[in-house]
């Protein structure tokens, strides 16, 4: 009984010394590890308290008294975000089941007074969770393991936010510069329409070129309506990511995308580079891995669900203090396990399969995603050095034909509007290339549209039904 006594006391005092603390940071300095070695430069705080919602505030007024850059967008959309936010919850959430994971359960008191004639019987126990301290460090581990993930998928989901803000921003850029342009042909289209009409109230003209200018102004006046409608919607979309209202959507834009990269950096080893630092890759292989050390535990655990030990120290009217202890062991009469066993395995195998799975998908999708960052170069380059320069220098010949008096007025504007064209695909073109670029690098870096959701359901079920016992 002494024995007992002694490895209570000493099992108890080796809990209340080393019980799981929360961290200082909450898990969000590995997240940051993360996205640093992955290129985001950018900062992704949690807003925990008013004080760091006051300095993020402060941060974003600074930010939009500028004419909007896509780092700044990004940046913005990661301190006023609010759906990242609720991202961060999750990540307290399994760093206090980590906690709690390394915490027995409180400890049980049972007292009871019975009569036996004139005689009274008192019964005292105290009731320990032995099950509880022989699985701690198990448990631990696999919680442990739980919020590595929990940081995996905040990563991912901080990556996801930046290039979906960043793919807006260039949207909205874009779609500004083609509004924009898209004035200037309603101006010319209109002027011409004019001149049309005057010609045709002198006679110098006919009905039939009055009709198609006037065609081509009502063309050019629909299709500004509806470059500013998709101004308008890209520049919402924007604002959306960015978590703004109020005055503060009165944000500017640059007038113009970035100009080409002058050469395309090289990438080498490209299916390797996102084995290694694609997010939802990662994930999976490591939700498989935990699974498999959940499936131990299940095993352990398959025989029995229920150990308790319990001290006694019962009292009777007359008689000698009576002290002991007692073991309490649920028998596997009707339930041998075999049934969770089964489940814990048919997990594990489904997580290997999704991980495996989701490997081919990846490399495939990086494959495609640089294909066509190549193509939306190749294509944005020959539109800047090809395409829009030789219409500058028809439009050019043009006009020397116009001041030499070989060219009509109305040739020279039906010039003008093969120019348009040209350049409406140019800005396209440009903007095609910066959005490939974008979804480039979070191919390599972040997870996959049909990646999974959130990894670690699988693992959460396993360890459940082994710490539960059914």
């Amino acid at each position: 009984m002494n024995a007992l006594r002694k490895f209570m006391i000493a099992a108890v005092a080796l809990l209340l010394g080393g019980c799981a603390t929360f961290s200082e940071d909450g898990g969000t300095g590995k997240v940051s590890e993360a996205l640093s070695a992955r290129g985001l430069t950018q900062q992704a705080p949690w807003i925990k308290s008013e004080a760091d919602a006051d300095r993020a505030a402060d941060q974003v007024r600074k930010l939009l008294a500028q004419p909007l850059s896509a780092d700044a967008a990004v940046q913005i959309a990661l301190l006023n975000n609010r759906g990242l936010q609720a991202q961060y919850a999750e990540l307290g959430i399994a760093e206090a089941d980590l906690v709690q994971a390394g915490r027995l359960r409180n400890p049980g008191f049972s007292f009871g007074r019975s009569h036996r004639g004139d005689e009274v019987e008192y019964e005292r126990a105290f009731i320990f969770d032995l099950l509880g301290l022989l699985t701690m460090p198990v448990r631990t581990r696999i919680e442990t393991e739980r919020f590595q993930l929990a940081q995996n998928r905040l990563t991912a989901e901080i990556l996801q936010v930046a290039a979906d803000t960043r793919r807006a921003w260039i949207h909205a850029v874009a779609a500004q510069q083609s509004a924009a342009y898209g004035e200037q042909v309603r101006d010319a289209a209109e002027a011409a329409a004019e001149l049309s009409r005057r010609m045709v109230r002198a006679g110098n003209f006919s009905k039939l070129d009055q009709a198609r200018e006037q065609a081509f102004y009502a063309d050019a006046a629909t299709q500004l309506a509806r470059s500013r409608q998709a101004a308008l919607s890209s520049r919402e979309q924007l604002t959306r990511l960015m978590g703004l209202w109020g005055q503060e959507i009165a944000y500017r834009l640059p007038e113009r995308l970035p100009e080409l990269p002058p050469a395309l950096r090289d990438i080498a080893d490209i299916e390797q580079q996102a084995m290694r630092q694609r997010l939802d890759v990662q994930g999976a292989m490591q939700e498989a891995a935990n699974i498999a050390s959940t499936l131990g535990l299940t095993r352990t655990t398959g025989w029995f669900s229920v150990l308790e030990a319990k001290y006694m120290r019962n009292s009777e009217s007359g008689e000698p203090r009576q002290t002991g202890w007692e073991i309490e062991l649920r028998l596997p009469i009707f339930d041998f396990g075999t049934a969770r066993n089964a489940r814990a395995e048919h997990i594990y195998m489904q997580a290997a399969n999704r991980a495996a799975d989701l490997a081919v998908r990846a490399r495939s999708e990086v494959r495609e995603a640089w294909g066509a960052w190549r193509t939306a170069y190749d294509l944005a380059r020959h539109y800047r050095d090809e395409v829009v320069p030789l219409r500058a220098r028809i439009a050019e010949e043009t006009l020397l034909r116009y001041n030499g008096m070989l060219m009509s007025v109305f040739e020279l504007l039906a010039e003008s509007r093969q120019q348009v064209g040209a350049v409406i695909a140019a800005i396209e073109a440009q903007r095609d290339f910066w959005i490939a670029d974008t979804t480039l690098q979070f191919s390599i870096n972040g997870k996959s549209p049909g990646a999974i959701a959130a990894p670690g359901g699988g693992l959460r079920a396993t360890a459940a039904a082994a710490e539960a016992g059914h």
